[in-house]
């Protein structure tokens, strides 16, 4: 049987087994009913997933692809979250054109912060650090899909001092003038981590941006002593 057959076999037989119908009433209103869900809570849901994952065949990157398109593409939204659970398990085994054939798909279908920030952790930032690919946050940054520009503001989140500090506030720059929430959260949000290891910077940032959205403002200054 090949990776995505029985990743979906597997997965489509074990979570709704799960089900918790009053659960899933209060997590699909939490989460503005962005989908429907099975109401499984997620150390449930990832003790579930596991064993299925480590005895399923070992996958090329492609087959990595495709299943989470196919997992995206049902209903309730947990089978998202076992895709980005599946991401994050078989990490080191995506490729460089992992995040323009099959992840920018992710963020831009059914996309909701849940999901584009999960997508960041498991995929975006790790696979942008062990590779070249600034022409694609550059393109992402440039786009008109809000959830492109969040995912390339935010993808050196946790670098610390590794952060590439003139191309994270170039792109905040770029969207300062911009109140889409969330858009002004990724900004917030990235500055908050930078203030952690240069908060010189990110003073200064928010000096010559008066105008900046006052969410990316609070976020920013969250933890300012």
């Amino acid at each position: 049987m090949g990776f995505q057959s029985y990743i979906l076999g597997e997965v489509t037989t074990a979570l709704p087994k799960l089900a918790n119908p009053t659960a899933a009433v209060e997590m699909q209103a939490y989460m503005k009913n962005i989908a429907p869900y099975f109401g499984i809570k997620t150390p449930d849901r990832r003790a579930a997933l596991k064993p299925i994952y480590k005895s399923a065949p070992i996958p090329t990157s492609d087959q990595l692809g495709k299943t989470a398109r196919a997992l995206w593409k049902l209903d309730e939204r947990e089978y998202q979250y076992a895709a980005t659970f599946m991401l994050e398990y078989f990490q080191d085994n995506l490729e460089k054109d992992f995040l323009a054939q099959h992840c920018e798909y992710l963020l831009t279908h059914k996309s909701w912060w849940d999901s584009v920030d999960s997508l960041g952790t498991v995929a975006i930032s790790p696979l942008t650090e062990r590779f070249n690919l600034l022409p694609l946050m550059n393109k992402w940054n440039k786009s008109s899909n809000i959830w492109l520009v969040r995912a390339a503001i935010q993808h050196q989140r946790g670098r610390k001092t590794d952060t590439d500090v003139a191309l994270l506030l170039r792109y905040c720059h770029d969207h300062a003038d911009d109140h889409t929430f969330w858009i002004a959260k990724a900004i917030g949000w990235a500055l908050r981590d930078l203030a952690r290891f240069n908060r010189p910077a990110v003073t200064k940032f928010l000096a010559d941006h008066p105008g900046l959205d006052r969410v990316a403002v609070r976020e920013a200054l969250k933890h300012a002593k």
